[in-house]
């Protein structure tokens, strides 16, 4: 037994720890867990725990439905929502056939699997996501807790003190948070998460994603990562600022070069911008993910790129005088809904295919793209972002990237649930409908 399993036993003897779940996702990135008693700690480290895979969404066939899961030693935190009377804590899991392979269908294999292609090439992938979301009164209406703006606090600030909350909560799960603030929309708030390597940071998400709504549904009131959940006012997004390591340096800097980077950085951009179209059903995937994907409130939907400028879709903010060494770029079109596993993954793919395949960075959109007309973004070779769900699987489905990033078992069930979602969307009759056609038609 390694030294991390030596010391996860350790601690939950030590602390009295009553209960230790197990988490993992699905393919669509929602969590799961089932609880573990100490006594069976031990064996569940050694040789993983099996359940029913069928149960799961996108795992297994009813015929061969069993899988192991297998706790990451390196994950195990003390849950501390849950008090010191009946400790409990968390690992999450790596799932595997009874054979020990990984399972196809487990999203943070997925993951695994790009990052190990990545660390072949000599890179190291990391991430830093800007989580944004909104409290709102109820779940049943978006009826927002506040009607600040962006930057704003006020003498009654009480979502300053959720927020306050949740990034103590963090902290004792070992996530470090940069920034925290008020966001555009009313009841819309954003917390960044400290930059790490990938795997770590999709951890990292799931467990925010979660305590957010734990410390909200506390304090009283329904927190969401719906990408638009107000139709007039901004969606909430989770910008990625990423960067590639290489011998222990980072790969996209080059101080010498006008831009700031490397011709690791560029490609990399180049490789985002060509397969851009073909991830999006990944980063954003949801029918109401193109809601927020539209003109006039900030979000990205044009592919271009450019130092500094939040009108294109890629952005290489400036990095601080002394810390060129920091360049990192922001893909700013992923939403919050989406499964942070799978987003990663395309996110990589696309940037190591711009690397291997030499693609040349287009030139850098220096303008507003918003205020441009539609002829000029046609002749500035400015392409649109996917439209739809339905245009964005389809887009996906003609992807021999995503297919080979997400393998086939996860691409396959992503593809058919995605499809399902957008007819179940079409065949509704919204009210926008009723009220413009039924007294006139």
């Amino acid at each position: 037994m390694d030294r991390q399993s030596e010391y996860v036993l350790r601690t939950v003897e030590e602390r009295g720890v009553r209960f230790v779940r197990l988490w993992f996702t699905d393919v669509l990135g929602s969590l799961k867990s089932f609880a573990i008693t100490p006594a069976e700690l031990e064996t569940a480290l050694e040789e993983g725990m099996n359940f029913d895979g069928s149960a799961i969404e996108g795992y297994s066939r009813i015929q061969e439905s069993d899988v192991l899961a297998v706790p990451d030693a390196s994950t195990f935190e003390i849950v501390p929502w849950r008090g010191d009377d009946d400790p409990v804590a968390r690992m999450f899991c790596d799932i595997q056939h009874f054979d020990g392979t990984p399972f196809a269908g487990d999203p943070r294999h997925v993951l695994r699997r790009n990052l190990e292609a990545a660390l072949e090439r000599g890179f190291t992938f990391f991430v830093g996501p800007e989580m944004e979301f909104y409290y709102f009164r109820s779940s049943r209406k978006p009826k927002p807790v506040d009607r600040a703006g962006f930057f704003d606090l006020t003498h009654t600030d009480m979502t300053s003190e959720l927020r306050r909350q949740t990034i103590t909560m963090l902290e004792h799960m070992g996530i470090p948070v940069e920034y925290s603030f008020h966001e555009n929309g009313p009841g819309q708030h954003e917390i960044d998460l400290r930059y790490t390597d990938a795997l770590t940071m999709a951890d990292n998400v799931m467990t925010f994603r979660l305590i957010v709504k734990q410390i909200a549904s506390a304090g009283g009131v329904h927190a969401t990562f719906m990408p638009k959940p107000i139709e007039d006012a901004f969606g909430s997004g989770m910008h990625c600022h990423l960067s590639l390591e290489k011998d222990g340096a980072n790969a996209f800097a080059d101080a010498g070069d006008e831009t700031g980077l490397s011709e690791t950085g560029k490609r990399f951009i180049a490789g985002l911008l060509h397969h851009a179209p073909e991830i999006t059903a990944v980063t954003n995937q949801t029918v109401n993910s193109y809601k927020r994907l539209i003109m006039g409130y900030e979000a990205p939907t044009y592919i271009s790129w450019a130092r500094n400028n939040e009108s294109a879709l890629v952005r290489v903010p400036p990095a601080k005088r002394g810390k060129e060494s920091s360049t990192r770029i922001e893909f700013r079109s992923p939403d919050p809904a989406c499964n942070p596993y799978l987003a990663f993954s395309v996110m990589l793919a696309a940037g190591l295919a711009g690397i291997e395949g030499g693609y040349d960075l287009p030139p850098e959109a220096t303008n507003n793209i918003w205020e441009m007309s539609a002829e000029d973004r046609r002749a500035a070779g400015f392409r649109a972002l996917p439209q739809s769900l339905d245009e964005a699987v389809s887009t996906m489905e003609a992807s021999p990237l995503v297919q080979g990033a997400l393998g086939d078992h996860v691409f396959e069930y992503f593809v058919r649930n995605k499809r399902d979602e957008w007819n179940a969307y079409r065949r509704q009759v919204t009210q926008f409908e009723l009220d413009r056609y039924l007294p006139s038609i």
